[in-house]
């Protein structure tokens, strides 16, 4: 059995939303996989965006870290 945790704030401050990445990326040391290595293997990761849908424009991904060990 595994914890998981899901996320998904968008923030008008730019340095909010680092902020919460940094923390993230600190903590995905202690993350695990779930079925690695296998067909239907779910690879954990934490991403940062800059989200214009409010803006009628599609996300643009800034940085994507994920966990493998």
């Amino acid at each position: 059995m595994k914890y998981r945790v899901r996320l998904d704030l968008a923030f008008d401050n730019e340095a909010e939303a680092r902020s919460l990445m940094t923390y993230a990326k600190n903590l995905s040391s202690k993350a695990v996989n779930v079925n690695e290595g296998s067909a239907n293997a779910e690879i954990a990761f934490c991403e940062l965006e800059l989200c214009r849908h409010d803006e009628g424009l599609p996300c643009e991904k800034l940085e994507r870290v994920e966990v493998r060990t």
